[in-house]
């Protein structure tokens, strides 16, 4: 497979299953979120729920594009991802997986609806720390804490939006609809009237749908982890591509860059500058190489990906010192959307690798619901669930994880949706129509899962070391 060896095809195998058995996990573990509503107002029967809610994810992770997929790869330190050390790369893979299989099991058995992105963040996380502080360096300045940062801060405030928003929503509805029946709770098995169970299906489905264009392209960033690092050859650029595509970007990148006024630079500033001519030239050389026959080696590949991750990473670097600062707005652009031209033939994914991703979250998504819908449904608030607060709850969060999709910022669906839950909860009689305990118990999870992943991952990531 891929031209690897008997050994490394099998170990690629075992990381791929890992991938789709997170992802499938994820699917039951997350469908909660999205069927509570639907399920809890007698709006769908809880089979139709979870058919529905699984046949949204799949048609999600489709649809929701790969960048928050590449957000999560570019989380490792983009060394890892360009290091041939076969044994590394599986030990960082397998590590992760792990790690969040164990977390996302356990606090699924345990009915919390702990978020499956926290877990996978900390888990890479853990691996990009151990990883950096057992490399030459030695220290951590190898971690992308900026992208962490950004992954951090939305992943702090999607679940205040989710409350804050969800609570103004039922505020609102309050004030301008005077019809009472969306505000009654159901009575014994009746379903609500058309348009309100209209809605709340709506909201089913709209919830389910964003979950897979965010979560589902967690997944496929896994999958191309495992691949970048296991078949760094065959997967170190997009084969879709023309490569001498990439001939034009790179040189009007190295132009630029060469006419680059260093003037107010520090020295370390011009070396830096300097490295990212140098892989540009690199690059320009291989064209020059083989412009007759118009084909790149494969072995060439590799080099080729390690010099685009290299002067994106650097460029970066370059921006947030300020030693741009001077330099005009308009030559800042045209590197910046030739660097994004070079970096699309690396921040890619495969049809068949969305495929499997969306099977492994859709088929998940219609097993073991059970326990989180429960605590949900039942345990956030001391009422029973209207049909406006689970309209409302659904609509906040199917909006602002379809936003993050766009924007690439990988969101927790149990977050936003049970923080909207508890915000519609409180719109009617204030904080004490929350179960106190529920709430301790959902935010110590919160607050647990990010630590507990990173120190797991990064412990077996050590230990992998040393046998593989």
């Amino acid at each position: 497979m891929f031209g690897l060896s008997t050994d490394l095809t099998i170990l690629l195998i075992v990381c791929l299953l890992c991938a789709c058995a997170f992802e499938f996990i994820n699917g039951f573990h997350d469908t909660a979120n999205a069927v509570a509503t639907v399920i809890y107002t007698k709006s769908m029967h809880p089979t139709l729920a979870v058919v529905l809610s699984g046949i949204c994810n799949s048609i999600g992770v489709f649809i929701g594009g790969i960048a928050v997929a590449m957000g999560i790869v570019n989380l490792l330190p983009p060394e890892s991802l360009v290091n041939q050390d076969i044994g590394q790369s599986v030990a960082m893979i397998l590590s992760l997986l792990l790690s969040a299989i164990i977390w996302n099991l356990g606090t699924w058995w345990l009915g919390l609806p702990a978020s499956s992105s926290h877990t996978l963040i900390g888990s890479i996380l853990g691996v990009a720390i151990v990883y950096s502080l057992t490399s030459a360096a030695g220290d951590l300045s190898m971690v992308n804490w900026s992208k962490a940062s950004d992954i951090g801060l939305s992943l702090l405030i999607s679940p205040l939006l989710g409350f804050g928003l969800t609570l103004a929503v039922m505020l609102l509805l309050k004030k301008f609809i005077k019809n009472q029946q969306l505000f009654r709770a159901p009575q014994g098995n009746k379903p609500p009237v058309w348009w309100i169970r209209g809605l709340l299906v709506a909201s089913c489905a709209g919830l389910s749908l964003t979950h897979g264009s965010n979560d589902g392209q967690k997944g496929v960033g896994l999958i191309m982890l495992i691949l970048i690092s296991i078949a760094p050859l065959h997967f170190a650029v997009d084969r879709n591509k023309d490569i001498f595509a990439l001939e034009n970007p790179t040189l009007i990148v190295l132009d630029e860059m060469i006419h680059l006024d260093n003037t107010n630079f520090q020295t370390i500033e011009r070396a830096t500058l300097d490295q990212i001519k140098a892989e540009l030239f690199d690059i320009k050389q291989l064209f020059d190489k083989h412009r007759t026959e118009r084909v790149i080696p494969e072995k060439e590949h590799f080099s080729i990906r390690k010099d685009i991750l290299f002067v994106s990473s650097q460029f970066t670097k370059l921006k947030k010192s300020g030693a741009l600062n001077k330099v005009e707005n308009s030559k800042i652009r045209r590197i910046d959307a030739n660097v994004k031209k070079m970096k699309s033939f690396t921040e890619y994914a495969p049809k068949w690798v969305i495929l499997i991703i969306s099977l492994s979250l859709g088929i998940g998504t219609m097993v073991g619901w059970k326990r989180i819908v429960v605590t949900i449904g039942e345990k956030i608030g001391k009422e029973n669930l209207t049909y406006a607060q689970g309209a409302s709850a659904g609509f906040v969060a199917a909006s602002t994880i379809g936003i993050a999709s766009i924007t690439g910022l990988p969101v927790s669906t149990t977050q936003v949706l049970s923080s909207g839950i508890a915000g519609s909860m409180v719109s009617s009689n204030g904080v004490k129509n929350l179960q106190g305990g529920t709430i301790k118990n959902i935010a110590i999870a919160w607050l647990l899962t990010l630590p507990v992943t990173m120190f797991l991952a990064g412990l077996l990531y050590f230990v992998f070391r040393l046998f593989l």
